[in-house]
Order: structure tokens, then sequence, then C-alpha cells
């Protein structure tokens, strides 16, 4: 890892800070299955445990790049570990392998232009309709928000429940009422591509809810542990 780091990252490094690394870094290192270390072998990871992802965040220090780190910690170690955890086997298919793949790539909506870590404060709403849930909302300070995917979004599905009324969905971004308002401009991180995203009248069916529904807040606070530990 550390020779790939030195020779094909860091040479970019200056650059990437005055743009923001480009998607192929995601490609190469699903080629080179530095995406799944510690995923399973059945959905093409390397079926290592926790401390391989450990040592690709120390390893990639190499790169000189903060920015690059974030964005594919964000990828490995913030959204694939829920939906590897409470995902449905088509979900998985659908969004975890091409993932530890490189080949899509995804990002985590939790923070909230007036929530960030006071999960419970989210005001991103997610409404039964019929067969679908209607999501309206806002996120920021979204780390791959311009390029990803998919997004594990969190939402408020029951308003009056606290932190029982919180619901993830894997929402694709290419939906429509899915908006990439702007990039945002940071005093550092800057290689990374950090977005403001909204949701208006976004439709999707009761398949997008990842996990339980209303057990959001316990599948986030499941998966924020290791996060920590490899941020």
């Amino acid at each position: 890892i550390r020779r790939f780091v030195i020779k094909e990252l860091q040479p970019h490094s200056e650059e990437w800070e005055e743009t923001t690394f480009p998607d192929w870094v995601f490609e190469r290192m699903g080629e080179l299955g530095f995406l799944g270390l510690d995923k399973p072998v059945e959905y093409g990871g390397q079926g290592g445990d926790y401390y391989t992802s450990l040592v690709l965040a120390e390893e990639l220090r190499h790169a000189h790049c903060g920015g690059l780190g974030m964005g594919l910690a964000v990828h490995t170690d913030m959204t694939m570990p829920p939906i590897l955890k409470f995902g449905t086997e088509a979900q998985k298919q659908e969004w975890l392998v091409p993932a530890i793949q490189g080949k899509k790539i995804l990002c985590l909506g939790i923070t909230e232009p007036d929530a960030g870590s006071d999960v419970a404060g989210i005001k991103t709403r997610a409404v039964k309709d019929g067969g679908d849930y209607v999501i309206n909302g806002s996120k920021t300070f979204i780390t791959n928000g311009h390029r990803a995917h998919a997004i594990v979004l969190v939402t408020k599905t029951d308003p009056e429940a606290g932190h029982g009324g919180l619901t993830l969905f894997l929402v694709p971004m290419d939906l429509p009422g899915v908006i990439r308002e702007k990039k945002l401009v940071k005093l550092g991180m800057h290689a990374s591509d950090t977005a403001l995203l909204a949701f208006q009248d976004v439709r999707v069916p009761e398949s997008a809810v990842l996990g339980e529904v209303g057990k959001g807040f316990y599948h986030i606070s499941w998966e924020l542990q290791g996060e920590r530990l490899i941020g």
C-alpha cells in the first residue's frame, strides 16, 4: 500500500489541494483490492479484520493529502459498514459490490445546516406515501457529495419519536429531486469534494430503507464508533 501511495498518489498532492482528487483513484484502488481490505470475500473484499483498514488509513498519510484520505474513508469506513451490516442482499449487490470495486462511489448524509453531532435534531423528513417514501430536506458538509452515485441518508420518519424516529435510506444520487447545490469552500482539506445537498420531493420505494424503520439512530451510532478511530 505504501509503495502504491508514494508512487501513484503522492506526486499529485499539490495539484489535488488546488482542485479535488479525481475519480480514477477509487477505480485504481478497487483494482488493487484496497477498498475492501476488511470486507467479506463473497462481496469482492479481502476478508481481513478491522486492523487492515487501520493500516490503509495510516499508509495514506504518505500521500501528503489529507482530503484524499477523508474521501476514501467516507467511502470505505463510513458508508460501506451500514450497508454491509443492515442492507438486504439486493442492496449489497447493487451498491456494496461495485463500491469495493471502485466503480460506484458512496457518501453519508448526516450533517444538516442546523444539526450535526446531535443526530436527534435532524429535520430531513421521509414521509410514507403508498408504497413509497417522499424525502425533503438538506444536508451539508457531505464528503464525496458531488461525485457519489448513492448516499446513505439519515432521515426523520416520526418527528414525535425522538431517537426512535430516525430511518436510514440508501438513495441513488441521480433520482429526480436530488440537487447537488454547491461545492463548499473550506479552510483546509481542499482535495476533498464536500457538498451542500438538497432533497426536494425525492421519491424512493420501501426497498430503499436501510435496516429497520425507526432504528436509524442505532444503526448509525453503531457505525460511528469504528469511523472515529479511522478518522
